[in-house]
């Protein structure tokens, strides 16, 4: 399995989602200038994001590290790279490994993926072995409808009693899943490799709040995360599509990566 990272610090880097409608490039020029340490890219967000030679010359040309890779594993992404869910995450290994990532992360299957859920977990840690990155299963939420809970994900949306190696800790679906991430971060120890800093109020949709915005404790995250020694990437994946503006949005990604960097005592 691939090491997530050596540095003394933990990396604060941006998800290219977190800009969204924007473009990929767009989140490379406003990572690097609003002075992020790196960008995880979310394949499908845009084609230039499903396109290892365009994301590679963004790389190059903005000066900031790709950290990690977020696998096509979204309902909106089911067709990017093809629609078999297991050579996406080969593929996504692959341009993980050409782009310098460490980090590859992945959602559990849906329900209807019936082969794939079958042997997802033994699949995940044969892709850890096989290739030099480190697959990181995040933790999802059930859907809520007026009928009820619906099962969306399998083996199940909460990786916490499940065999994995390695995981990403989402806190805005914690809250939407109506749980507190801190007690995942005490209850997944060394499993939690990689973080999507974000947050949540514990609506039926998944809010990706700035942090500190919402009811899931963000500060006593990375305060918790700095008691032990965390050494794995810190990625804010924030919802700004209501900033309303180029200008707002900046103020609103300036704002969540100060607090991040303050909580973590890199201030």
């Amino acid at each position: 399995m691939g090491v997530v990272t050596t540095d003394p610090s933990p990396k604060v880097s941006l998800s290219t989602s977190s800009v969204y409608p924007e473009s990929t490039s767009s989140a490379f020029e406003l990572a690097g200038r609003l002075g992020y340490d790196g960008v995880e890219v979310m394949v499908g967000i845009d084609p230039v994001a499903a396109d290892v030679d365009a994301v590679e010359k963004l790389r190059d040309y903005h000066q900031i590290p790709v950290v990690a890779i977020h696998a096509p594993t979204l309902l909106v992404t089911q067709r990017v790279w093809g629609s078999d869910p297991w050579d996406k995450l080969v593929r996504s290994a692959e341009v993980a490994e050409r782009l310098g990532a460490d980090v590859v992360v992945v959602h559990p299957p849906f329900v209807w993926q019936r082969g794939y859920a079958t042997d997802f977990i033994a699949g995940v840690r044969r892709l850890n072995e096989e290739h030099n990155v480190t697959f990181c299963v995040e933790n999802m939420y059930p859907w809520r409808t007026p009928a009820g809970e619906l099962k969306a994900y399998q083996p199940g949306w909460d990786p916490t009693d499940l065999d994995y190696d390695a995981l990403t800790l989402d806190l805005s679906h914690a809250a939407t899943a109506r749980v507190q991430s801190l007690d995942m971060v005490h209850s997944w120890g060394d499993r939690l490799q990689h973080l999507h800093l974000t947050d949540g109020m514990g609506s039926f949709n998944d809010e990706h709040l700035i942090p500190g915005h919402g009811n899931q404790q963000a500060d006593k995250v990375l305060a918790a995360l700095t008691d032990r020694g965390y050494r794995g990437h810190v990625v804010l994946e924030v919802n700004t599509r209501k900033s309303g503006s180029r200008a707002q949005r900046e103020k609103d990604l300036a704002e969540a990566l100060e607090f991040t960097r303050t909580h973590l005592g890199q201030r």
